[in-house]
C-alpha cells in the first residue's frame, strides 16, 4: 500500500487487525488499518490531542 502523503511503501503486517496503526517509514503520517470483505484499507489516523481549555 502506498502513503496518500508521500507516495512511499507502507507495509501492512499479515496478521494486522482493524484498528491497528501502521506509520508510514518516509513521512511518519500514521494510518488506522481498516479490514472489510474488499480486503485491507489504510484511512489517516486521527490524532488526539491535549486540550488545556484555550
Amino acid at each position: 500500500m502506498k502513503c496518500s502523503e508521500c507516495d512511499a511503501q507502507i507495509n501492512v503486517p499479515d496478521d494486522a487487525v482493524s484498528g491497528e496503526i501502521v506509520t508510514c517509514p518516509d513521512c511518519g503520517l500514521n494510518y488506522e488499518v481498516v479490514k472489510n470483505e474488499d480486503g485491507v484499507l489504510l484511512k489517516p489516523a486521527e490524532s488526539v490531542s491535549e486540550d488545556w481549555g484555550e
